[in-house]
């Protein structure tokens, strides 16, 4: 169910993040076993190479680096790192998980806006950019 740009600007970011998560999730794991990744642990093993806060981070500063993203993906984005959260992140320094949410807010904003093209483009990209970048969420984001 698709909503207006005027109704998708009023949601709250954390709740734009909160479904960008979801959706990222879901893509990831059909992702993963579209590629032979059957096995619960190892799935859960590749997909944290693309789920994690530092993997998300990563992959938003080359989306960024790169001019990929619209004004108006550019906005959510600095509405998503900028909100609020009083949710303490467990493995990652709190910049490296405001731009992680940030990613994730842009992802949830897309799926309200029904926009899946752009979703699966970002997904894809994203994809690319992990296999061959090769780990860049172990280690701690500098930006």
């Amino acid at each position: 169910m698709s909503k207006t740009k005027e109704d998708v600007k009023q949601i709250n970011s954390l709740a734009l993040a909160y479904m960008g998560d979801a959706v990222i999730e879901l893509h990831v794991r059909h992702h993963l076993i579209d590629h032979g990744h059957v096995k619960p642990k190892k799935l859960h093993e590749h997909a944290i190479d693309y789920v994690s806060a530092k993997a998300q981070a990563s992959y938003l500063f080359y989306l960024m680096d790169h001019r990929i993203l619209t004004e108006e993906e550019e906005q959510v984005i600095k509405r998503g790192r900028n909100a609020k959260s009083y949710t303490k992140p467990k493995h990652t320094d709190v910049q490296t998980y405001r731009y992680s949410t940030a990613f994730e807010a842009l992802i949830g904003y897309l799926y309200f806006l029904d926009q899946s093209d752009r979703i699966q483009f970002l997904m894809d990209n994203m994809y690319q950019f992990q296999e061959e970048e090769g780990g860049l969420n172990r280690g701690k984001v500098n930006k």
